[in-house]
């Protein structure tokens, strides 16, 4: 909501004589000076703030505008210099919110002014009348009225620009009187403008008030008037129709009316039927509109007005008139075979739209009408039709997309029936659903490789979206025609490979496959009767183009589950898959395909595993795939190890990574520089990866019921483990070299990171090693990645005794650097801070013991917790939140933390408070709550005598709220002793108090 400005000037006055003597001031003014003059004033305005003189500053701002408004306004659209053009706006826009724009705004509007000066003038009004309604007095209502109309006349000869906004000042004068002081507004504006007037054309004055009538509901719908009042408002205006469609309709209607008048009248329609006017009502125009479409001139207006008559959500009321929208809209199919014919999409385009907006919006009303089921059934097959439209999308058409919803609400319509009534209309509409498939694949097709070869970027992209959208409908499909759809495109496959007297395109036969992996990607297919002739069809195929390679691969991955359950079909497509791993065209489909195979079908791989194994390996060893497919392929061979014995995964680890290991010491021996940077960060990746992914243990697969082929946990160390101990001193030398490199360090990280979470109690080998590791690194460059792993050590082996030591050693080492960091300023480093907030929490949780150690500085930890409350960078506030939330509850239990909350909670409340008074994000408001209910819960004594003196300041923690506001927050907070979320809504409320904006509309979905 706009800031209320200051209290009008005195004398208001909105008189023809008074508007006529500001007009002629500004006519009089001459050498009006040059710009570097408007330097000096902007001192002057800086002094009268700095004085706190608000009036003067407006006072200054009127006489600008009324000696300077006009070079302002061409510094502001001429001037090349960005810094000039930055001040007058910022100066113009003062000017249009302060009370004299109410005065200035008429000198602008003189008629020897440029249409910029005017458009400015009359939008300073519209500015003026919309959001400061409430500085005319009543008695001015009128006068202002006056003013306006007059204007508008005069300006209905002239800038179309300025006639508008004047339009839309007299709108919003409109809107805010009625209906108490303008009862009959638009019947009155008619009247005003047919009466004949010998000064202003009748041409001319149609037009203005044809614009006036269409800028009226558009200003209502995004007018700021209260909820209640636009409630009133509208029922007025959709009355007032009848003032405006008798007029709209004659003017249509005169054999003389040229088309730009027709034009008008039929966006003035458009806009009126947004108001929710009865259909029955529209019905008329709606007939003449679709007359119209006839006319090419008027057509694109036409279209615009019928589909927003026909869907607006209250007209499915009107059903009669709905079943009289069929004929016409029927009737316009041979307009739309013949604009298809001869390429005009535009035409095509328009008329899908008018048929898809009754579909879409009223199938369900006009299913129910049984006895017109042939008719709708009509308006079904006219949109198939669009659906089908001749042409690739996006080069030869752009209307069969806008068909696509249509299909899923007739769909779920004809699926919300009870079951009698459900299978008569499922009689009738599955066979449309089946043309439908038919169609959509077609649709689908690529086209040529000579035609694709000239398409741009842009439109293959927005091909391969529409293509997915054509998925999506095909998965959705199924629900209505079920397995019958799968058996239904094997068959037609299945004739397509079979037939060799008449070979068939690539593209029809990847059209066919990407059916069955739409219907397969998100549908279970695994009782399906035809899956298993599929995975016998797919190696026919002949692969002769890239398109249909990917199509092969991306439809064998969707079937990596079914695979599982039959593993003896594994053979007929992994050699295809292997295959195409070698060919980087197919990088992303053969990578991820592979990948799913190997999470999916992993216990029944190991005959295959060193085959794969080795294609793996030569393919990432020439390098032909991109950074994030190697790291999928590593995450693909994690998973096929995880099912091998660990003699195995050992003598394939070995084979795998040695070649990398090979090059990370050549590369540690190297001086840093960029090239080697990016080697070793890719190295580190591929081990990172391959790590998350290779679990003996088979953590994955605790969801599953234990089976027979399961591989039994073996004895002896993780065999990730063994490989990362026998690199720990290679990293170490890695790390030496690139500890100042916090990508490097990160990449690091990343490796033992994925793995302690992958091994979990696994990793017990490696903990001392990687703690005395992780502290000599924190210890001589701090970085976030570092505190992340050490949260991670504590979170799983922090609560083992055997474990306890070093992790308590890391712990207390990691705190004292990084309280050695506050002390010299940790403003530059929000993401160490946020680290460390959760690494505390995290301690608190997992092991709170670790607070009782002398060595451990809990004052200090305390009070940078309380500076991080302060930081600007959200998520460092909310880890901040995170460790009070955790700690407070601990007075109890910990004597140093009790000791330390009840000496500094105090500071803790401040910081709290100033957060909700204005100094944090809103966002953040449930965050700072829990600490409130955290100190009510745990500390209530000391909290009832902090925030009453916290309380006792003036102005905290917001000027904006009054010490009764103030104690009413505080006693609702002392009181809430056990409902969390009741807090978190004081919180929400008070905050807004504190900003200054409650109960505007900025917090209506707050």
């Amino acid at each position: 909501m706009e800031r209320r400005a200051e209290a009008p000037p005195q004398g208001l006055d909105f008189t023809v004589e008074n508007v006529e003597k500001l007009q002629e001031r500004g006519r009089d003014c001459q050498n009006l000076g040059s710009w570097e003059w408007l330097w000096q004033t902007e001192a002057c305005w800086h002094h009268a703030a700095a004085e706190k003189s608000s009036r003067r500053l407006l006072h200054d701002l009127g006489f600008i505008m009324e000696t300077m408004g006009t070079p302002a306004l061409h510094q502001l659209y001429y001037d090349p210099n960005i810094e000039n053009k930055n001040l007058a706006q910022k100066w113009l826009m003062q000017a249009q919110v302060s009370p004299q724009a109410w005065h200035f705004s008429w000198l602008l509007l003189n008629m020897d002014k440029v249409p910029e000066i005017q458009y400015f003038g009359a939008s300073a009004l519209h500015i003026k009348i919309s959001r400061y309604w409430n500085d005319i007095p009543a008695d001015q209502y009128e006068s202002l009225k006056t003013q306006l109309f007059t204007h508008i006349t005069r300006f209905a000869s002239g800038s179309k620009i300025v006639l508008t906004r004047l339009c839309v000042a007299l709108a919003s004068l409109a809107l805010s009187m009625m209906p108490e002081a303008w009862p009959c507004a638009v019947a009155d504006m008619v009247r005003m403008f047919q009466a004949e007037d010998s000064n202003v054309d009748g041409r001319a004055r149609c037009l203005a008030l044809l614009e006036l009538l269409t800028v009226l509901p558009e200003e209502f719908q995004t007018s700021r008037l209260p909820q209640y009042r636009k409630g009133q408002v509208r029922s007025v205006l959709a009355q007032e129709c009848g003032s405006v469609f008798p007029l709209l309709e004659q003017l249509l209607q005169q054999q003389d009316s040229p088309s730009f008048i027709k034009q008008k009248v039929l966006k003035c329609f458009s806009s009126w039927v947004q108001l929710e006017i009865p259909l029955m009502d529209c019905e008329n125009l709606i007939q003449a509109a679709f007359t119209s479409l006839r006319d090419p001139e008027l057509f694109d207006t036409a279209v615009e007005a019928v589909v927003n008559a026909i869907s607006q959500p209250d007209a499915q009321r009107y059903v009669n008139t709905l079943l009289k929208l069929i004929p016409p809209v029927l009737g316009l199919q041979e307009q739309l075979r013949q604009a298809v014919q001869s390429g005009d999409m535009e035409t095509s385009h328009g008329i899908c739209r008018i048929a898809v907006a009754l579909g879409e919006n009223h199938s369900r009303a006009l299913l129910d009408q049984v006895e017109h089921w042939q008719s709708f059934l009509a308006l079904v097959n006219m949109i198939m039709f669009c659906t089908g439209i001749p042409g690739h999308y996006p080069v030869n058409e752009t209307t069969s997309s806008l068909t696509l919803t249509f299909w899923y609400t007739l769909q779920d319509d004809i699926l919300s029936f009870e079951p009698d009534k459900q299978a008569v209309y499922q009689q009738v509409y599955r066979p449309v659903y089946f043309q439908l498939v038919d169609v959509l694949l077609h649709k689908a097709q690529f086209p040529s490789d000579e035609e694709y070869g000239f398409w741009s970027s842009d439109e293959k992209e927005q091909f391969r979206i529409y293509r997915v959208d054509i998925s999506d409908t095909l998965m959705y499909v199924y629900e209505m025609l079920g397995a019958e759809l799968l058996s239904s495109l094997y068959d037609k496959l299945g004739r397509l490979l079979t037939n060799t007297e008449q070979p068939s395109t690539w593209q029809h036969t990847e059209a066919l496959l990407y059916g069955f992996q739409s219907i397969a990607e998100t549908i279970d297919v695994n009782y399906s009767d035809v899956v298993p002739g599929l995975i016998g069809l797919i190696p026919r195929i002949s692969i002769s183009n890239v398109q249909l390679a990917d199509t092969v691969m991306f439809t064998i991955g969707a079937l990596s589950e079914w695979l599982a359950d039959h593993p003896v079909m594994i053979n007929n497509v992994l050699p295809l898959v292997l295959q195409a791993l070698g060919n980087p065209e197919l990088s992303i489909s053969s990578v991820s395909t592979l990948k799913k195979i190997c999470r999916e079908c992993k216990y029944d791989l190991p005959p295959y595993a060193a085959n794969i194994v080795a294609v793996s390996q030569e393919v990432l060893m020439k390098q032909i795939h991109k950074t994030s497919q190697c790291m999928w392929l590593m995450q693909a061979l994690g998973f096929l190890l995880s099912a091998l014995q660990v003699e195995e995964i050992l003598k394939n680890l070995h084979s795998l990574i040695t070649p990398y290991i090979q090059q990370l010491e050549k590369l540690a021996d190297e001086t840093p520089n960029p090239s080697n940077k990016l080697a070793i960060i890719h190295i580190l990746g591929l081990l990172s990866n391959l790590f998350t992914t290779l679990d003996i243990s088979h953590h994955d697969d605790d969801h599953e019921s234990t089976e027979v082929k399961k591989v039994p946990v073996q004895q002896g160390p993780n065999p990730v483990v063994v490989v990362l101990q026998q690199v720990f001193q290679l990293i170490q030398k890695v790390l030496s070299k690139w500890l100042n490199d916090a990508q490097v360090v990160e990449s690091v990280c990343a490796i033992f990171e994925k793995s302690v979470k992958t091994l979990l109690d696994d990793f017990a080998p490696m903990v001392p090693q990687l703690c005395e590791m992780l502290g000599q690194m924190y210890s001589t460059i701090p970085q976030a990645s570092a505190i992340d792993l050490t949260r991670q050590l504590v979170h799983i082996f922090a609560h083992e005794p055997a474990h306890f030591p070093p992790i308590k050693a890391l712990f207390l080492l990691v705190t004292s650097v990084t309280l050695t960091l506050f002390q010299q300023g940790p403003r530059d480093h929000p993401d160490i801070v946020d680290s460390f907030m959760q690494l505390l929490a995290q301690a608190l949780k997992r092991k709170p013991d670790l607070f009782l150690y002398s060595n451990l500085d809990v004052k200090a930890v305390f009070q940078c917790g309380v500076l991080s409350l302060k930081f600007p960078e959200a998520p460092t506030v909310k880890a901040s939140c995170g460790f009070f939330t955790e700690l407070l509850p601990r007075c109890g239990e910990i004597a140093p933390v009790g000791q330390v909350v009840h000496e500094n909670g105090k500071v803790l409340l401040q910081a709290v408070l100033e957060g909700i008074g204005g100094q944090a994000s809103r966002s953040l408001m449930d965050h700072f709550a829990e600490i409130l209910f955290a100190l009510n819960k745990h500390c209530f004594s000391y909290l009832s005598v902090w925030i009453k003196e916290a309380m006792q300041q003036d102005g905290f923690p917001s000027a904006r709220v009054s010490p009764e506001q103030k104690e009413t927050f505080s006693q609702q907070i002392l009181r809430e002793r056990v409902n969390k979320r009741r807090v978190k809504e004081m919180v929400k409320e008070f905050t807004l108090l504190c900003r200054g904006l409650h109960g505007t509309e900025y917090t209506a979905d707050y």
